[in-house]
């Protein structure tokens, strides 16, 4: 899987996160320990990176890109993604497309240490926001 990165979305990466960090592209649809949000009309169209100071086993899908970092994914997310994978940012909010169209036009990112990431309890926080969403 190979991913573009337009200058703008690749600036305000390397403003907001460690070039030693590993970034895990994957949904936010309550399918996974980092998703906050979720319901049934958020399943495909709502992605997010996520910046971690050590790697994550459950996301073993290299992303090649054209800014030499590094990007993972699982097979749950990979269903999503298609040809001509592009990270932009349009309107102050990354974008992301590939050639089926527009997945997300407001990519989250989020970031955590090893030790955070081990703390990991979004299930509460999930749990209240999915009152509010859908």
């Amino acid at each position: 899987m190979k991913l573009t990165l337009k200058d703008v979305a690749l600036d305000y990466l390397k403003a907001t996160v460690s070039p030693k960090d590993v970034l895990l592209l994957t949904t936010d649809d309550g399918s996974n320990r980092y998703s906050t949000i979720g319901g049934t009309c958020a399943i495909g169209d709502k992605f997010q990176f996520v910046a971690l100071t050590a790697g994550d086993p459950d996301y073993d899908l290299p992303i090649e890109n054209n800014a030499d970092l590094t990007i993972w994914t699982n097979a749950d997310t990979a269903l999503y993604l298609g040809n001509g994978l592009i990270l932009d940012r349009v309107f102050n909010q990354l974008a992301l497309r590939d050639d089926s169209g527009v997945l997300d036009s407001a990519v989250g990112l989020i970031t955590y240490t090893a030790a955070e990431k081990s703390d990991l309890d979004l299930k509460k926080e999930m749990q209240t926001l999915g009152t509010r969403i859908c």
